[in-house]
């Protein structure tokens, strides 16, 4: 059996895994938000890893177990959120920063406006210079806290693991999620750490994503813990997405595609970021790790809050589920589209300027015609992140791996299968992320191999396309265009201008 610690944004779930890869037994349990200023957004590390222990407890508790009959331990975790704390006693010096967190975001406009780093940034990196990596909040953090000029930092698989184990680690999945890591090199890039005033050897030593970094006696026994992935790769590992060219969608507030790109990382591309997707095994040579996979990644920011905004903005409906009979209801969209850009666009665009906009409405539309508009556009927002992956790559997407809530909307999975023109599938297991980290724990200490874990990984449903292929792009070049309304118009700058 294996233990996995999915570590989220507002709350800690673990799962104990069995043998053949079910669910045995879960705990979950929430944690404080802190917003000690506009734009700014704190966690309390030690609340963190208590709710986490305490989760872990609960799910051994669930499935009838304990912590000696695990094989091991996987963690996965929210991305980009940096920890501070106090080598010798082990205490944060500050609460951490979220990877929601916008504090540094002039920072991020002085560093963009310096001659070549954008550059060097994103060739070294693979990202864009954000407030939502982690390096300028490690460099905020070293300007305004005294004590952590003495500290160390981790994101929060470095802090779990620390708290399990004593070691001061991160695999290279979340290494490459902080500005700090060269992705090609496999370490702390030093042009990119002096860039931002950090000393690498303030930073968790990169290891790969499955081996044996430790052992806990913090749940009873004692524990290898194994596994570590950053959750939108921990959900491509489980999703058992193991070759190059395919992909999953984790389908949510907004939306993460991410396509495996094999062992050698793209160059970067517009729109797109390149991040490691995860290192198996110990490497050689001061190697993180043995064998390294990389992914292409699209965030889209809006598609579950755009009918959550239905819901509780407009008030049309009363429940999410009520959009698939809605959209059902009428034969076709009659040219009414959503484009949800509630919060500018994310990839490919990247259009902080865009805003929401409806176009089509006629004395005829009703909240059908809106319901099924917004279903539509997370589809439709989906085809546009998978086309710039399959630019990028060279390759065509065979079919599309689907999680996460929007998953139990038949229409919605149909109407994407539709209009990217490929299977769209489901898995039978829903938690993909916390089964990632399983994954690559039990690859760790033999349980599973990763031939074994591609047999596990089931289908449970799967929709093929039906459209043909002429009203696909008819729909998709009506989608472009009701985009195109929206670019740039909280800038007034827009292409209609």
């Amino acid at each position: 059996m294996i233990l996995a610690l999915d570590q989220g944004t507002t709350g800690s779930t673990a799962i104990v895994f069995g043998a053949d890869g079910r669910e045995l037994g879960r705990g979950y349990s929430e944690f404080r938000q802190h917003f000690p200023e506009p734009g700014w957004v704190e966690h309390d590390a030690n609340e963190i890893w208590e709710v986490t222990r305490k989760v872990a407890l609960a799910a051994l508790a669930d499935a009838g177990v304990q912590a000696g009959d695990l094989a091991g331990i996987g963690i996965t975790n929210q991305r980009e959120t940096v920890v501070a704390w106090d080598p010798k006693t082990g205490e944060p010096v500050h609460n951490a920063l979220v990877w929601q967190d916008r504090r540094t975001a002039g920072r991020c406009d002085e560093l963009r406006a310096a001659e070549g780093v954008e550059a060097l940034v994103r060739e070294r990196t693979g990202l864009v210079i954000d407030p939502y990596f982690s390096g300028t909040k490690i460099e905020w953090l070293l300007r305004h806290v005294p004590a952590a000029r003495t500290a160390v930092f981790g994101t929060i698989d470095s802090w779990l693991a620390f708290k399990l184990t004593g070691r001061h680690i991160t695999d290279c999945s979340n290494a490459s999620r902080t500005l700090l890591f060269d992705i090609r090199e496999l370490r702390w890039g030093p042009e990119l750490c002096e860039l931002l005033g950090v000393d690498p050897a303030t930073l968790p030593q990169p290891v790969s994503s499955s081996e044996v970094f430790g052992t806990t006696t913090e749940f009873g026994g004692e524990v290898p813990v194994a596994g570590i992935a950053g959750d939108q790769q921990a959900a491509l590992f489980g999703q058992a997405c193991h070759e190059p060219g395919e992909a999953k969608n984790t389908y949510g507030t907004g939306s993460f595609v991410l396509l495996n790109a094999g062992p050698e990382p793209p160059a970067p591309q517009d729109g797109l970021l390149t991040t490691v997707a995860w290192g198996l095994g110990s490497g050689a040579g001061g190697a993180p790790a043995a064998e390294v996979a990389y992914a292409l990644e699209a965030a889209v920011f809006v598609t579950g809050a755009a009918v959550q905004w239905l819901r509780d903005g407009l008030g049309i409906i009363e429940d999410a589920a009520e959009t698939e009979r809605l959209a059902a209801s009428i034969e076709s969209n009659d040219g009414v589209y959503f484009v949800p850009a509630l919060t500018g666009l994310g990839s490919p665009h990247w259009d902080p300027y865009a805003r929401g906009t409806i176009v089509g409405l006629t004395r005829g539309s009703g909240r059908a015609h809106l319901s099924r508009a917004a279903l539509e556009a997370i589809a439709y927002q989906t085809v546009d992140a998978v086309r710039a992956q399959e630019r990028a790559a060279g390759a065509a997407v065979p079919s599309l791996k689907a999680d996460g809530g929007a998953v139990a909307n038949a229409w919605l999975m149909q109407f994407q299968a539709d209009v990217l023109g490929v299977p769209v599938i489901v898995p039978e297991i829903a938690e993909t992320t916390a089964l990632g980290a399983a994954y690559l724990a039990g690859i760790a200490t033999g349980l599973w191999d990763l031939a074994g874990v591609r047999e596990m990984w089931r289908e449970r449903v799967r929709y093929e396309p039906r459209m043909d292929e002429r009203e696909r792009e008819r729909l998709l070049a009506r989608w472009a265009d009701a985009v195109g309304r929206s670019r740039g118009w909280a800038a007034g700058t827009g292409p209609r201008d």
